[in-house]
């Protein structure tokens, strides 16, 4: 038996988010409709994209309970694995690559984090200052706290250590409110890092 949902051809809902937008919705009329569409009028043909309705539309924004019990087994006996407390950047220094892509209020921003010494990082803790009106929602391959202002980012379990003459890259999400420039400075355990 085919187990697909059919939708009906008719919209069941249609509005317009913003001026110049026309949303429809199809099979429901709630944040995640089996299916929406968009029409956009008065745009090029580089899209804008809107990320927080991309995350509503999938759900992304709600946090759901399981459906069932948490397993009864007991807990493992030794600590789990802790990330080490970083070290200083080694001789040789640190360089920090930075992009921006941005549309109306919002901006994702990958970072890449280059160890120019000779020696390996273990734990690694970048600092910088978000520019005035920025504020993070998001971020991936790191922590960054706190969400506006001086920001600090940190590896997470998997990628603390960084090889001599390698890389490792994190990325975050983030509204604005013009202002979509980048950080003007980073540093790396605490050593100023050379920005490419």
């Amino acid at each position: 038996m085919d187990q697909r949902a059919r939708v009906e051809p008719d919209p069941s809902f249609t509005d317009t988010p913003q001026s110049g937008y026309t949303r429809t919705r199809y099979g429901g009329t709630g944040g995640q409709a089996p299916v929406e569409a968009i029409s956009m009028q008065g745009v090029s043909h580089n899209l804008p994209v809107d990320a927080a309705q991309v995350i509503r539309f999938f759900g992304l924004d709600t946090t759901t309970t399981p459906t069932s019990a948490p397993p009864t087994t007991a807990p493992p006996t030794t600590a789990p694995p802790t990330t080490a407390p970083p070290t200083t950047a080694p001789p040789g220094g640190c360089r920090v690559g930075y992009t921006v892509n941005a549309w109306n209020t919002g901006l994702t921003a990958s970072v890449t984090i280059t160890n120019g010494g000779s020696t390996a990082i273990n734990g690694w803790t970048l600092a910088f200052t978000l520019p005035s009106g920025q504020t993070v929602i998001n971020a991936w391959n790191a922590t960054i706290s706190p969400a506006s202002g001086a920001t600090t980012a940190r590896n997470v379990s998997y990628n603390g250590s960084i090889a001599p003459n390698a890389s490792t890259n994190f990325g975050f999400q983030a509204t604005h409110t013009g202002n979509t420039g980048r950080p003007t400075a980073f540093t790396l355990n605490g050593t100023a890092c050379t920005l490419v």
